[in-house]
């Protein structure tokens, strides 16, 4: 009788190597995350050659949404995260929470783009919260100067209604 080797499914031995590489460690490295206006630099991420793993005050950090029982929430608006073991979203490590924001940036079809030898990621706008503008009637905040120089904030004019004109040269 012959030897014979057994042979492992391609499928159990990718699911053998991944149970191998969910033991997550730290990346070496800063990592630079730039959101819309911010530029926020992590001094730890998780180790992973596709995916984004920040803890929770980062996640603030990066673009104000907080992690709650009830999801990923802005204000009122609450992006729903399943939690527990094999979730895509939330793993614990060494004691500490670590969550994939580029796992959360493709459930609400948020644009990103990474530079992995670089370590940048760059995300654009949450389209949710970007209707959310509209479906509010109520413009994001910002500052200009009016003609003496001083700064004026939108801020100042809330529940009076503003009429906003841009014009541009080009």
């Amino acid at each position: 009788m012959k030897n014979r080797r057994r042979a492992v499914a391609p499928s159990v031995a990718v699911a053998l190597l991944l149970a191998a590489s969910l033991t997550p460690a730290l990346a070496d490295g800063e990592t630079t995350v730039l959101h819309l206006d911010r530029v926020v630099e992590l001094e730890q991420t998780l180790a992973d050659p596709t995916d984004l793993w920040v803890t929770p005050e980062d996640l603030t950090r990066i673009n104000d949404f907080v992690l709650k029982p009830e999801g990923a929430c802005l204000d009122d608006l609450c992006i729903p995260i399943p939690r527990g073991e094999g979730s895509d979203f939330v793993v614990e490590s060494e004691g500490e929470t670590w969550f994939s924001l580029t796992a959360f940036a493709r459930k609400v079809g948020q644009e990103y783009v990474a530079d992995r030898e670089s370590r940048v990621w760059s995300f654009g706008a949450v389209p949710a919260v970007r209707s959310s503008f509209l479906t509010r009637a109520q413009a994001p905040e910002f500052v200009l100067p009016d003609r003496q120089g001083e700064p004026v904030r939108l801020s100042e004019f809330r529940g009076r209604k503003v009429l906003l004109l841009s014009w541009a040269s080009w």
